[in-house]
């Protein structure tokens, strides 16, 4: 993974930087706001833990929806601990009931309904020949079906200054991954995101995409573990990301410094979607 002497991480990229009110009030749903456990030891952040954490660092009301009630319990704990305010819903988002009602959900918990994460996705089958039907199904289901739902359900209720960011992933953009439901879903975000955008705009209503690289999660970990050669790709910056630096992404999507920026891909990834 080292390209050469790699600098240390700057507070932001580690979660330690305070909050600067860039989101105060806003009232912010995270879709996949827990962290399920990876392989051995001490575990770092998840991306969904960290946007809905560092939301609630910088003054936004939080919903952290997720399907596993224990793991988004305990991102709304993290958030309450630092006083920020947090709520919690479980859904599936497999089930389109569950899409729907889970934008309801955040909305009565709420009172509204600024901003919209969806960091949901999930991998299944390997290769063209060993991806089954039910497979590509399900994989399109969670990860792109999802999304469309949510938006659908969520688009009237926001109004100007709104902002939903989908995460995606550079195996939307680049080939390696060998799950060709999971980067055929990921690329499609791009489409649906323009699309959201565009049917926004006339109410305020912004739209982006976040594609994270190699981000040292506990799901990264998962997938290196079951493909070693992740864990040596030669990334430019010589390393792998962290959740925090995603989140920061995403907290910049959602704010009014990105007031003027809608229908875009932004790629965390230290270089290696550009420069490799």
């Amino acid at each position: 993974m080292t390209t050469g002497d790699v600098l240390p991480l700057p507070p932001e990229s580690t979660g330690a930087a305070p909050g600067r009110g860039r989101l105060e009030g806003r009232r912010i749903a995270v879709v996949g706001a827990g962290t399920a456990p990876g392989p051995g030891g001490e575990q770092p952040i998840g991306n969904g833990r960290a946007m809905a954490v560092l939301a609630g660092r910088e003054g936004a009301h939080v919903t952290c929806v997720d399907r596993d009630e224990a793991a988004a319990r305990e991102t709304v704990e993290w958030i309450t601990g630092e006083g920020g305010t947090a709520h919690l819903v479980v859904a599936d988002v497999a089930d389109p009931a569950d899409c729907e009602a889970l934008v309801r959900a955040s909305v009565d918990a709420m009172g509204g309904l600024d901003g919209v994460v969806l960091n949901v996705g999930i991998g299944g089958g390997k290769g063209i020949a060993g991806t089954s039907v039910e497979e590509w199904d399900r994989v399109l289901d969670v990860n792109l079906r999802s999304h469309f739902l949510i938006c659908k359900e969520a688009l009237p209720t926001m109004t100007g200054g709104g902002s939903i960011v989908f995460i995606s992933s550079i195996a939307g953009i680049k080939p390696g991954s060998r799950i060709p439901a999971y980067d055929a879903s990921k690329a499609a975000l791009l489409g649906l995101s323009r699309n959201v955008g565009h049917e926004g705009a006339p109410q305020g209503v912004r739209a982006n995409v976040v594609l994270p690289g190699l981000i040292d999660t506990p799901l990264g970990r998962w997938a290196t573990a079951g493909r070693p050669s992740r864990g040596t790709t030669n990334v430019p910056l010589g390393r792998q990301g962290t959740g925090w630096e995603v989140g920061n992404a995403v907290v910049f999507l959602l704010s009014d410094e990105a007031a003027y920026i809608t229908g875009q891909a932004l790629a965390v990834d230290g270089g290696l979607s550009g420069l490799r």
